[in-house]
């Protein structure tokens, strides 16, 4: 696939979004602070390990071919996509569309790490088709709209970023086979 984007944004969420967040002046009282706070915002870097630690985990259970030197892992996180993609270049090709929808849904969850739910808008419903999904943050899924696209229960159906990651990157390979 070549998709770089999930690479940009974790270049993204490294530069920007690290620092932790800055409150305003307030109404004027305050807490004594006891401990002075962490000067890295550790959800973002938790978020970050943890994706460095999938990628990890996926190319240890896989061996390179024998003919093909392991490259060294990257020190820079934004790098290691395209150290996987070269490191599982011998894969079947249902491995390796495993392995891009893994690193599409990084990117999902970089842009909701960064506060950026207009994401889910880009992407059609699962059940429907329809164009009216949007994120809701309690059930941590996207939600249709389509008060017809509802579940056995008649609640809105609901799609976790792993679906919409499989379902994007299945359309993107029938696209390309039916452009060749």
């Amino acid at each position: 696939m070549g998709d770089d984007t999930t690479a940009q944004r974790l270049r993204l969420l490294q530069a920007e979004f690290v620092q932790p967040t800055r409150s305003g002046p307030g109404d004027g009282r305050k807490a004594t602070q006891v401990e002075a706070p962490a000067p890295l915002n550790i959800g973002i870097v938790d978020r970050m390990a943890a994706a460095a630690a999938e990628i990890d985990d996926h190319m240890r259970a896989v061996e390179p071919p024998a003919h093909t030197p392991a490259r060294p892992r990257p020190a820079n996180p934004a790098d290691r996509y395209e150290w996987w993609r070269h490191g599982t270049a011998h894969l079947a090709p249902q491995l390796q569309d495993a392995r891009e929808q893994v690193i599409y849904r990084q990117g999902l969850e970089y842009d909701l790490a960064m506060g950026d739910t207009s994401f889910i808008r880009r992407h059609p419903c699962p059940g429907c088709g329809c164009w009216g999904l949007f994120w809701r943050e309690a059930q941590q899924a996207a939600v249709c709209v389509n008060h017809y696209c509802v579940d056995d229960d008649g609640l809105s159906r609901t799609w976790s970023l792993a679906h919409l990651a499989q379902q994007h990157i299945a359309r993107q390979k029938s696209l390309k086979i039916s452009a060749t």
